[in-house]
């Protein structure tokens, strides 16, 4: 029977030939079939097929292109007389494909023909009249002693990696070296979040090919990686003898960023990787299993977060997965956060009081400088919201035509269901209103502690809108995991974030889009309370927006260059937001990701015309809750950011006035205006009493009355600005103007305060905020 020929079905031939019935069944590989389109390479198909090999096809001249994108495990191509040496060069001149078994498949080719192939490169020749099953058994003999040379024996034939026996003996013998020679470097493990479903929809064969992927991008970096390997789940291993830990955690977190940002070719489909790296130092290793282990457990904490953060390894995360507390500091911490109110009076007024009183003893009238510096403290915030005011007349427009077709779209819902699981539906449904001239897809990524009975509702609404992507994501438990696991599986060039209590309006996608044809990478919208009938909290809150979304943050983006991503309602470029992610170990993810965009030059724009509708806290308490959430990751924000910032030469002179404005000025002012009560209580008792003061201070007066108009100034604006709904509601502008004189800004301050001792005393608990399942309709 003849090679490409069908093969035949079993019992129908080679009957006379029992050695076939006992032979082992031959492993399946991946086979790419060489040859020009036609009966020869059809036939010579079937035959790959029916033996169990998976078949992809090039033509000659198709071959290099193919064996890069996609490396199969073995190469049988049909000797053409003008393109068989030619095909043969072809493989061998790509790296990948000096180590593939390449069979040549003769038309009955003399013997010197026969001979200039294999000194050309091919490892074997199938006459085309040979048994099917003898090419079977020829391919499967060739996988299993792969043509490689000896000098790379160790190593893969097909990535150059280190196999993992043979990176464990290159870790050990760094072990071995001296311990003065071995007190730096580190050792790393690389995971891919999407290496479950890329396997499930693509076979165990993408393992090699993430790893191979991953070493390329490692290789292109250059020091310090030094030497690579690879284990049989697709991880990538990574040892780097001679860096002390900083140079390392700053070259790995160069390495996830780069491949988060890079599309991949994986088993012929276009992909996005997020790398999840562990390590840790070479000192704190006893062997080199226990040094693997010990980086595996990185990496399955590194995975949970998906922010592309390389994860230090750490004892906990082999106990039991949490962090262990001293008891000591499981009692303290609890304490001083209940007598917080207390502290803050002892840090704010106290402690002032005693130094100003001490310097005056010591000849040195430190109060009354003080007195003057919080007078200027208050007029600086005074002008700084009337220029906000003024800036944000003068806002530049939204450009009137997209600069670009509509490109595929993605909305992101990040979801908390037992949280959101009243108003969830009625989000999606609004999602699903969405007027946008291309693709659109809504992807809804949620955690949940246990099933919920919404789940069957949002499964049905998936089925009948395929535009519905349910995203469960697994052991998460914040919305930066949620949108991190869902970047990467969003196929639209535009993402947009969303809360889930958002009702976008129908153009909103289409408006955005504005935006980033036209040299942006995020816009931020304007987000409008909805439920604000529903008491005085919400009202309070509603109005608040107005002055943030439609005032402030135009203002502030016209007078200092840059916008800011609020959290939700906010448009990335999918590439931007893929290589940002979002921390969750930040407690405000969106102004953590807001200043790495811009350091990166990215250009953010907010349009007050972009709106979207929530929900706000209906009560005093939730409302406390979010604001001190709010207040403590501003300031781990400033802390981590101001100082780099100002640094920075990716920054304006213009910028970096609006970067201490916006992460120092805003940090400084809580406190400075409390200094109003020690500096009185100072000048009381050098007085000699209360009534012996002279309240009628005409600068002073005049910077009170300058302060209090500042707040009139702000709320015209902000009914200037509203959306109509609210404009027509101008009584609560001046229930608003009322409230904030005389208690809503000073409950702000406290609270900013508040957070300040809270984030000293690492107490970063993260309090849901309920959602209301009802919405007062819109008059």
């Amino acid at each position: 029977m003849a090679l490409l020929e069908p093969a035949p079905a079993l019992g129908d031939t080679h009957e006379h030939e029992p050695h076939h019935a006992s032979a082992p069944a031959p492993a399946s590989a991946h086979v790419l079939a060489v040859g020009a389109p036609g009966p020869r390479r059809e036939r010579l198909t079937r035959t790959l097929l029916a033996n169990g090999h998976e078949v992809s096809h090039a033509a000659p001249g198709e071959v290099t292109s193919r064996v890069k994108q996609a490396p199969p495990d073995a190469i049988v191509a049909l000797h053409e007389e003008r393109a068989g040496l030619d095909v043969i060069g072809e493989v061998r001149a790509a790296p990948v494909g000096r180590a593939l078994p390449l069979l040549m498949v003769t038309d009955g080719a003399a013997p010197g023909g026969v001979v200039d192939m294999l000194r050309h490169g091919a490892d074997d020749c199938v006459p085309e009249t040979s048994d099917p099953a003898e090419l079977s058994a020829r391919i499967e003999a060739k996988l299993r002693r792969v043509p490689v040379p000896v000098e790379n024996l160790l190593r893969d034939p097909r990535t150059g990696l280190y196999s993992a026996p043979h990176f464990h003996d290159e870790l050990g013998r760094e072990l071995r070296r001296p311990g003065a020679g071995r007190r730096s470097g580190v050792v790393a493990m690389v995971a891919v979040a999407e290496m479950g479903p890329l396997e499930a929809r693509l076979g165990p064969r993408v393992r090699r090919e993430v790893a191979e992927r991953l070493a390329g991008v490692a290789e292109k970096l250059g020091s310090p990686w030094d030497r690579l390997g690879w284990d049989d789940d697709g991880h990538l291993l990574v040892l780097m003898p001679g860096v002390d830990e900083e140079t390392a955690r700053a070259a790995l977190r160069e390495f996830a960023h780069t491949v988060a940002g890079t599309r991949f070719v994986v088993a012929d489909e276009n992909v996005r990787l997020t790398p999840a790296v562990g390590w840790l130092p070479l000192a704190e290793c006893a062997d080199p299993g226990q040094a693997v282990d010990k980086a595996r457990d990185a990496v399955t904490e590194a995975l949970r977060h998906r922010d592309l953060l390389p994860v230090a390894y750490a004892p906990w995360m082999r106990d039991t997965g949490q962090h262990r507390r001293r008891p000591l500091t499981a009692f303290v911490r609890p304490l001083l956060s209940a007598l917080s109110p207390l502290l803050v009076l002892l840090v704010g007024v106290g402690l002032p009081f005693l130094l100003y009183q001490q310097s005056y003893e010591l000849g040195w009238d430190l109060g009354s400088g003080v007195y003057w510096v919080v007078v200027a403290g208050l007029l600086v915030s005074a002008l700084l919201i009337v220029l906000e005011c003024l800036f944000s007349l003068d806002a530049e427009p939204r450009p009137e035509q997209p600069g670009q077709p509509y490109p595929p779209a993605s909305a992101v819902i990040a979801a908390y269901l037992p949280n959101e699981a009243a108003t969830i539906v009625d989000t999606v449904e609004s999602f699903l209103r969405q007027e946008y001239p291309g693709e659109l897809e809504i992807v809804l990524a949620y955690n949940t502690p246990h099933p919920l009975p919404v789940e069957d509702t949002l499964r049905e609404t998936a089925r009948r809108d395929p535009r519905l992507v349910l995203l469960p994501v697994r052991g998460s438990t914040s919305k930066a995991q949620n949108i991190n696991a869902a970047v990467t599986r969003v196929r639209g060039e535009m993402v947009g974030i969303f809360d889930a209590d958002h009702h976008p309006a129908p153009d909103a996608f289409r408006r955005a889009w504005h935006w980033l044809s036209n040299g942006y990478d995020v816009v931020q919208g304007h987000c409008v309370v909805r439920n604000g009938d529903s008491s005085w909290v919400s009202r309070l809150v509603g109005v608040e927006f107005e002055a943030i979304y439609a005032v402030s943050h135009p203002g502030r983006t016209r007078l200092y260059g840059f916008g800011v991503f609020g959290g939700s309602n906010g448009f990335w470029r999918t590439d931007l937001l893929a290589r940002t992610r979002m921390h969750g170990s930040m407690l405000t993810e969106d102004i953590d990701s807001t200043m790495r965009a811009l350091g990166e030059g990215a250009r953010i724009a907010t349009d007050r015309t972009l709106v979207s509708r929530e929900l706000a806290p209906t009560m005093l308490g939730p409302l406390w809750n979010q604001r001190s959430r709010w207040a403590q990751g501003w300031l781990q924000v400033s802390l981590k950011h101001l100082w780099h910032g100002l640094r920075s030469p990716a920054f304006t002179l213009r910028q970096k006035a609006g970067l201490f404005v916006l992460l120092g000025w805003r940090e400084i002012q809580p406190w400075l205006t409390l200094q109003i009560l020690p500096v009185i209580l100072y000048s009381a008792w050098r007085a000699g009493g209360v009534h012996q003061l002279d309240w009628a201070v005409p600068l002073c007066l005049l910077a009170l009355l300058f302060t209090m108009s500042a707040g009139v100034v702000q709320a015209a604006f902000a009914w200037r600005l509203a959306v109509p709904e609210l404009r027509a509601r101008r009584a609560w502008f001046w229930s608003y103007l009322l409230v904030t004189t005389v208690f809503y800004s000073h409950f702000k301050n406290v609270i900013a305060r508040q957070a300040h001792l809270k984030e000293a005393l690492g107490d970063r608990q993260w309090r849901v905020t309920p959602r209301a399942a009802k919405a007062v309709a819109k008059p």
